[in-house]
C-alpha cells in the first residue's frame, strides 16, 4: 500500500503531470513526422532529462516512448508514409481507406488498437517483470555473459541485409564500449592520451550523433522538402462503433500476442511486429483480397501488434537489463545517466522507480488516446511543417544538449563524429540496432566474461556446464545457423513458386528501427 501511495503521489504531482503531458505530445510529434521516431525523440531529450530527478526523468522519457510509437499512425494513414518503422503495415490499408473518404474510420481504428496494445501489454509486463527478476537475481556472471551474448546474436541474425553486416555493426559497438579505463584492472584502452575519453565515449554525444544528427543528414540528403497535401474535411469522431470494432476480437488477441512476443525478443521491436501480424492477419482471413484496399483488419493487426511490442520490450529491459529494441536502449541510457543500472536488482533497489515507469506507460496510453481523438483535425498540420525549419531547430537542440551534458565542446565534436559514423554505416548497409546493443551491453559482456573466467579457476568450463548458460549459448548458436537454414528453405520454396507474405513486404519496406 505504501508503494502504491508513493507511486501515485509521484505520478500525479502537478509538475510531473505537466511533464508527462508535454512528453506525450512531443512523442506524438516525433512519431508523426516521417523520418523521425520515438528513438530520435528519446535521444534528443536525454540531455534534458539529466537536469531532472531520476523519477521525473524516467516519467518524461517513458511518455515520449509511448507517444512516439503511437504517433506513427497519423502520417501512415493520412499521407501513406509511415512516421516510424512501427507503422509500415498501417499504410497498406490505412491510406487507401483515407483516400476513399473514410479517414475518420481509419484513424479511429488505429487509435483504439494502439491504446489496447499499449495498455494491455504494460499490464502483462507488470506481472512478468517481478517473476523474471526474481530468478535473474540468482544468476551468476556465466549466465549473464551468455544472456548478453545471446541478445547480441539475436539482433545480428535479424538485421536488415546479410548477417555479416549485422555482425560487423555489433562488433563496432562493442569496440566503442571498450574505449576508456577497463572495469577490472584499470588499464587505459583506445584513449590516445585524450583525457575526455578516459571515462569512455559519452553516451549523450553518441546517442545524439547516431540517432539525431545522422538521421537528419540522411533525411536532408533525400531532398524531399515537399509539403504533403492532407484533406481533413471528413475527419470527425472515431468512425466506428465499439461493437463493430470488437467483432474482430480474435484478430485483436492474436495480433496482441504476436507483438508481445516479438517485442520480448532483443533487438526486434515494433518494426517487425507490425509486418508479421499483418501477414498473419491476411493469411488467416476469409477475404484476403480485401487487404490493401482499405480493410479494418489490416489496421487492427498492425497497430495492436506494434504497440503490444512496447510491453514485450519492457520485460527484458527491466528484469534483465537487456534492451528489447533501440528505444528501450535509449531508456537504459537514461537510467545510466542518473546512476541507475537496469537489471535484476533494479526492482529490488529502486521499486518505486520501476512502478512509476509502469504507471507513466499506462497513463501515457490514456493520454495518447485522448490527444489523438481530439487532435485528429489538428495533428495533420504538423506534417505540413517545412523540414528546413524543423531540422534546423532539432540540430540546435542537439548541439545545446551535447554541450550541456559535459560543459565541453569535446562532446559536441564527438556528436558530429558519431553522426558521420552513422552516415558511413548507412552507406555500408550496416544496421544501427546491433551497434547500439553492442555499445550498451559491451561493458556488461566484458565484466561478466572476466568474472566468469576468474571465479573458481575453471576457465570456460562453467559457461558450458551450468544449465542456463548452456541453453542461452545453444540458442545463440542456433540463431547463427538459422539464417542459412532459412535461406536454403526459401530457395526451395521460391523454386517451387512460393514466397511468404512477410518476405514480399520486407522487400519493399525497411523495417529496421532507426
Amino acid at each position: 500500500m505504501e508503494m502504491f501511495l508513493t507511486v501515485f503521489s509521484a505520478l500525479f504531482d502537478p509538475s510531473n503531470v505537466l511533464i508527462i503531458i508535454g512528453g506525450t505530445l512531443l512523442g506524438i510529434v516525433f512519431g508523426a513526422v516521417p523520418g523521425l521516431s520515438a528513438t530520435t525523440g528519446i535521444a534528443l531529450m536525454l540531455p534534458v532529462s539529466f537536469s531532472m530527478s531520476s523519477v521525473t526523468g524516467i516519467l518524461f522519457l517513458g511518455a515520449i516512448y509511448v507517444g512516439g510509437i503511437s504517433g506513427g499512425l497519423i502520417s501512415a494513414i493520412l499521407i501513406g508514409v509511415p512516421g516510424t518503422p512501427a507503422s509500415v503495415a498501417t499504410c497498406f490499408d490505412g491510406y487507401p481507406m483515407a483516400k476513399n473518404g473514410r479517414a475518420s474510420r481509419a484513424l479511429g481504428i488505429g487509435i483504439v488498437s494502439s491504446f489496447i496494445g499499449t495498455f494491455l501489454s504494460v499490464l502483462v509486463s507488470m506481472i512478468f517483470c517481478p517473476i523474471l527478476a526474481h530468478y535473474a537475481v540468482k544468476m551468476g556472471p556465466w549466465e549473464f555473459f551468455s544472456l548478453c551474448f545471446c541478445a547480441i546474436i539475436l539482433v545480428v541474425t535479424m538485421s536488415k541485409g546479410n548477417m555479416f553486416n549485422g555482425l560487423i555493426a555489433g562488433l563496432l559497438g562493442i569496440i566503442v564500449s571498450c574505449i576508456g579505463i577497463a572495469p577490472i584492472d584499470g588499464a587505459k584502452r583506445f584513449t590516445f592520451g585524450v583525457v575526455n575519453l578516459f571515462s569512455g565515449v559519452n553516451q549523450i554525444g553518441l546517442m545524439l550523433g547516431v540517432f539525431a544528427v545522422g538521421t537528419l543528414i540522411k533525411n536532408f540528403a533525400k531532398f524531399d522538402t515537399k509539403t504533403p497535401e492532407i484533406d481533413t474535411k471528413g475527419i470527425t469522431g472515431f468512425g466506428i462503433s465499439i461493437k463493430e470494432y470488437f467483432s474482430h476480437w480474435l484478430l485483436i488477441i492474436k495480433s496482441f500476442f504476436i507483438g508481445l512476443w516479438i517485442g520480448f525478443l532483443p533487438g526486434l521491436g515494433a518494426g517487425l511486429a507490425n509486418l508479421v501480424a499483418y501477414a498473419q492477419a491476411k493469411a488467416s482471413s476469409k477475404a484476403p483480397e480485401k487487404f490493401g484496399t482499405g480493410c479494418d483488419e489490416g489496421i487492427i493487426a498492425s497497430e495492436t501488434s506494434n504497440n503490444a511490442a512496447i510491453g514485450g520490450a519492457i520485460i527484458p529491459m527491466v528484469a534483465l537489463g537487456i534492451p528489447g529494441d533501440t528505444a528501450t536502449a535509449m531508456l537504459i541510457g537514461g537510467l545510466m545517466i542518473h546512476g541507475i543500472d537496469a537489471g535484476p536488482l533494479l526492482m529490488t533497489n529502486h521499486p518505486e522507480l520501476v512502478y512509476c515507469f509502469f504507471g507513466v506507460l499506462l497513463f501515457g496510453a490514456i493520454l495518447v488516446l485522448i490527444f489523438q481523438f481530439f487532435g485528429m483535425r489538428t495533428f495533420p498540420y504538423i506534417l505540413r511543417t517545412p523540414t528546413c525549419y524543423l531540422y534546423a531547430a532539432i540540430l540546435v537542440i542537439c548541439v545545446v544538449g551535447a554541450y550541456a551534458d559535459s560543459r565541453t565542446m569535446f562532446n559536441c565534436g564527438l556528436m558530429i563524429v558519431m553522426g558521420v559514423v552513422a552516415i558511413l554505416m548507412a552507406l555500408g548497409n550496416l544496421p544501427t540496432s546491433p551497434f547500439i546493443l553492442g555499445y550498451i551491453l559491451g561493458p556488461m559482456l566484458e565484466e561478466n566474461l572476466r568474472k566468469g573466467l576468474t571465479y573458481g579457476n575453471k576457465g570456460f568450463l562453467p559457461f558450458l556446464t551450468r544449465p542456463v548458460s548452456l541453453i542461452l549459448l545453444l540458442v545463440a548458436v542456433g540463431s547463427l545457423a538459422w539464417p542459412f537454414i532459412r535461406d536454403r528453405r526459401d530457395a526451395k520454396r521460391k523454386a517451387a513458386g512460393q514466397e511468404s507474405e512477410v518476405d514480399k513486404m520486407s522487400n519493399v519496406f525497411d523495417v529496421e528501427e532507426d
